[in-house]
């Protein structure tokens, strides 16, 4: 079933609403700023965590509803209680590692076409998350207001999820599904890459 036009019109604006607090924090004070515009750019900045948010995307699209709006949710939501985890200092055993085989295994299940019940599916995705979550937390700037920190790592992550989603779609048309599975290939092997260190995350 190809998405409809008041569907792809509904992704567009939802993109943009997910912007607005970028503009509300801009006239706040400085910790604000801080704290937003540092989480917003956290997930920018790693290969590794954009390699897997969109993954999320992309098979959730392939599995197609509820799962194309579940996963993208289910990863910030659990991604932000590891966070909290992270900004207590509460530690975790192979979070780097966790996160470079989070690309392996979502680009896997993408490139395999691999479409397993919906709780295994968000199971997976929220293990992942945590690791996710928790560096995000540790990494938190301590000039930066922790919550408008989560928030602006919480929105960066919902449109890495989107254009994930988008490009998902595409496994509507012949040629759509061919660049669908290798994209998830492409993340398998960038996964493979940070985890024996031949790609930098």
């Amino acid at each position: 079933m190809l998405p409809t036009p008041q569907t792809i019109r509904r992704l567009a604006v939802l993109s943009l609403l997910l912007l607005l607090p970028a503009t509300v924090h801009a006239h706040s004070e400085t910790g604000t700023i801080g704290g937003f515009e540092s989480g917003f750019l956290h997930p920018l900045t790693g290969l590794d965590h954009i390699a897997a948010m969109v993954a999320v995307g992309i098979w959730g699209a392939y599995l197609r509803a509820p799962a194309m709006w579940l996963l993208p949710v289910i990863f910030p939501v659990v991604m932000a209680f590891g966070g909290a985890l992270g900004v207590l200092g509460v530690t975790m055993p192979g979070v780097e590692m966790c996160i470079a085989l989070s690309a392996v295994a979502l680009g896997l299940m993408v490139a395999l076409a691999a479409r397993p019940p919906l709780w295994v599916a968000a199971v997976l995705v929220g293990f992942f998350a945590i690791f996710h979550g928790h560096a995000h937390g540790t990494e938190l700037p301590q000039s930066a207001n922790a919550m408008t920190y989560a928030v602006g790592f919480v929105v960066a992550t919902g449109l890495l999820h989107l254009s994930g989603i988008a490009l998902g779609l595409l496994v509507h048309w012949p040629w759509g599904r061919i660049l669908v599975l290798a994209s998830g290939g492409a993340i398998a092997m960038l996964g493979f890459g940070f985890l024996f260190g031949f790609i930098r995350a």
